[in-house]
C-alpha cells in the first residue's frame, strides 16, 4: 500500500520513522511519500519537503514566512494528488494537518489517520469538529487524551506512548559517564544538561539564561544537548564566547548522565522522566505577564509540562513567561542537585508516570491496526 505522512518537526519525524519501520513489518509493499525529515528518509520513500523548511513558530514566525507557509500547502496538495496514496497519515501539526485532512476527504475521500494527536485538549479545543468530520482513525498516545476524546463522543485507540518506545531502544544505555565525556572530549565533572528546544527562536531565547543559572554551580558543567537541524554555527551565534560543550544525536546518553537538567518545554520533558533525569521545565513566552493572563483564559489545561499532565499534578516545576528567569532556575537547580529528599520524590513519581504509559509498542500497534483496518477498506 502507499503511505502518505506528514511530520512538520523533529519529534514528528522520530515517531514517524519508527511507525514507518513497522509498517514495513506489516505490509511488505509499502511505499511511503512524505513530508519529514532523516530519520523518515532513513526509512525509505520521497521526501516532498525537509520539516526545516516547515517549522515556522507561532503568528508572528508565519505571517513573515506566508509565502513559503503557502508553498508547503501547495506542493502538499499536489504531491498527495499525485501520489494517489491509499491513506494519508497526519503525524501533530495540526495547523498544517488539518487542512490536509479535509483537501484529502474532499479530494480523494481516502482514509485519514492521526497518528499523535494534536494537542487540542490544551487549546483550540474547537478543532475536534474538523477532527470528527476528516479524520477516520485517531490514535492516542496518552491516557488523558482518550478520556478528553470520549468526552466528545469521539471513539479513539490508546496505543501506548512513542516515547517509552524511544526511551526503551535507545543505543549506549550501558555507557558509562567517563565513557560519554571522553567520546566527546569533556572534562571528568558532573554535568547539567541544556535542553532548549529545536527551533532557532527557542534556543536564542533560552539558552542565555539557561547558562547563566549554571554559572552559580562551578563544580557541574553545562552540556547542551544539539538539535537535529539545526548548525552548530548558529549554537556557536547565541553562545558567544561561552565554552560550553555541543554534542548532536547523544540527547539521551547526555540525560542519562546529567545529575539534572533544564529542559524547554515538549516532548523532551517526558523523555527525561523516562530516562530518570530531575529537571526543571522552561518555557519563554514574549510579554510574559499578559501572555500568562491570557493563557488561564484560553488554554484548558493547568499544567504545561507533559510530566505534569500525564501525573496530573506538579512533579516537576514550570518556569514559564516572566517566572523564568535566571534567578529562579538557579534555585530550582538547587533543589535538584543538593536536596536529596526533593530529588528522590520526583524520582518516585516518575516511576508512577512510566507505569501509567503502558509497555513499549506504540508504533508497532499502531502500524498493525493501520495495515488490518486498510486491508478490510480495500476488501470492501
Amino acid at each position: 500500500m502507499k503511505y502518505f505522512i506528514i511530520a512538520g518537526e523533529a519529534s514528528g519525524d522520530l515517531h514517524a520513522s519508527n511507525l514507518m519501520r513497522e509498517l514495513k513489518k506489516e505490509d511488505p509493499h509499502a511505499d511511503f511519500c512524505f513530508l519529514g525529515g532523516d530519520l523518515m528518509q532513513a526509512q525509505g520513500g520521497k521526501m516532498i519537503r525537509h520539516y526545516r523548511q516547515m517549522a515556522f513558530m507561532g503568528f508572528w514566525g508565519v505571517l513573515k514566512n506566508a509565502r513559503k507557509v503557502l508553498n508547503n500547502i501547495n506542493e502538499c496538495k499536489k504531491s498527495i494528488l499525485s501520489y494517489q496514496p491509499d491513506v494519508v497519515i497526519l503525524v501533530d501539526y495540526p495547523g498544517f494537518n488539518l487542512p490536509m485532512a479535509r483537501f484529502t476527504k474532499e479530494k480523494l475521500n481516502i482514509p485519514v489517520y492521526y497518528y499523535i494527536s494534536p494537542k487540542i485538549w490544551a487549546w483550540k479545543e474547537h478543532r475536534i469538529k474538523a477532527i470528527k468530520k476528516y479524520v477516520d482513525k485517531l490514535f492516542t498516545i496518552f491516557p488523558f487524551e482518550t478520556t478528553f476524546y470520549k468526552g466528545h463522543d469521539y471513539a479513539v485507540e490508546y496505543i501506548g506512548n512513542p516515547s517509552v518506545d524511544s526511551v526503551d531502544s535507545r543505543p549506549n544505555q550501558q555507557q558509562t559517564i567517563k565513557e560519554f565525556c571522553t567520546l566527546n572530549h569533556l572534562p571528568d565533572k558532573p554535568m547539567i544538561a541544556i535542553l532548549a528546544g529545536s527551533r532557532k527562536q527557542e534556543i536564542s531565547a533560552c539558552i542565555p539564561r539557561m547558562l547563566r543559572a549554571t554559572l552559580r554551580f562551578p563544580e557541574y558543567q553545562a552540556v547542551i544537548a544539539g538539535a537535529p537541524g539545526i548548525d552548530p554555527e548558529y549554537y556557536q551565534s547565541v553562545l558567544k564566547d561561552a565554552n560550553v560543550k555541543i554534542v548532536f544525536n547523544q540527547t539521551y546518553e547526555l540525560l542519562q548522565h546529567a545529575r539534572a537538567a533544564i529542559v524547554n518545554s515538549g516532548t523532551a520533558t517526558l523523555e527525561a522522566a523516562l530516562i530518570g533525569t530531575p529537571q526543571v521545565v522552561v518555557y519563554n513566552v514574549y510579554f510574559g505577564r499578559l501572555m500568562l493572563v491570557l493563557k488561564d483564559i484560553f488554554v484548558n489545561v493547568k499544567f504545561i509540562s507533559l510530566v505534569n499532565l500525564v501525573a496530573e499534578k506538579e512533579v516537576v516545576k514550570e518556569l514559564i513567561a516572566h517566572f523564568f528567569t535566571t534567578a529562579n532556575v538557579a534555585q530550582e537547580l538547587d533543589n535538584l542537585l543538593h536536596n536529596k529528599t526533593y530529588r528522590q520524590n520526583m524520582l518516585n513519581e516518575y516511576a508512577m508516570i512510566k507505569s501509567s504509559l503502558g509497555e513499549p509498542g506504540a508504533a508497532s500497534k499502531a502500524a498493525k491496526k493501520m495495515v488490518e483496518t486498510l486491508s478490510k477498506t480495500r476488501s470492501l
